[in-house]
């Protein structure tokens, strides 16, 4: 009886494959075009994604460049702008820090605050000042007179 069941399962098995296989035969002839199409058409897409990053590639970084600012003599705060700014002390100091370079870690362990603390003075600050990124921030604030 095993033997039957084993025999008949194996012959189904063999005859729904064969079947399959016909259907799948059956549909790439009669698409074959589409497909065709479809694999031209992902061909040229990853050659275009492949080429726009080689092209669009980040270039080499420039170092630093020295940016005529305010002399020592011009390097107090001026606390007039920054009142009407509505810039804290704290945001002020933040902003100092971030212009010499330092990263939010480095700003917050020079605080002692946590990084998110000097996140949100940064996203205040810059807020004021009308800047996205911090470049933006520290050159508006030069020209206000704000850091030196």
């Amino acid at each position: 009886m095993r033997k039957q069941v084993l025999i008949f399962g194996l012959v189904g098995g063999v005859l729904i494959t064969l079947l399959q296989w016909t259907e799948f035969h059956f549909i790439v002839l009669e698409h074959s075009v589409a497909i065709y199409g479809v694999l031209i058409a992902i061909l040229f897409a990853g050659a275009g994604i492949w080429l726009g990053t080689r092209l669009l590639a980040p270039r080499e970084r420039i170092g630093e460049v020295a940016v005529p600012g305010p002399s020592k003599a011009d390097s107090i705060p001026d606390d007039r702008a920054r009142e009407r700014l509505g810039i804290t002390p704290r945001e002020l100091e933040v902003l100092q820090l971030v212009a010499r370079g330092l990263s939010n870690r480095e700003i917050g362990e020079t605080l002692f605050v946590s990084e998110s603390t000097v996140k949100t003075h940064c996203s205040r600050a810059f807020d004021k000042l009308g800047a996205r990124r911090r470049t933006e921030a520290v050159r508006r604030g030069k020209e206000l007179g704000l850091i030196g």
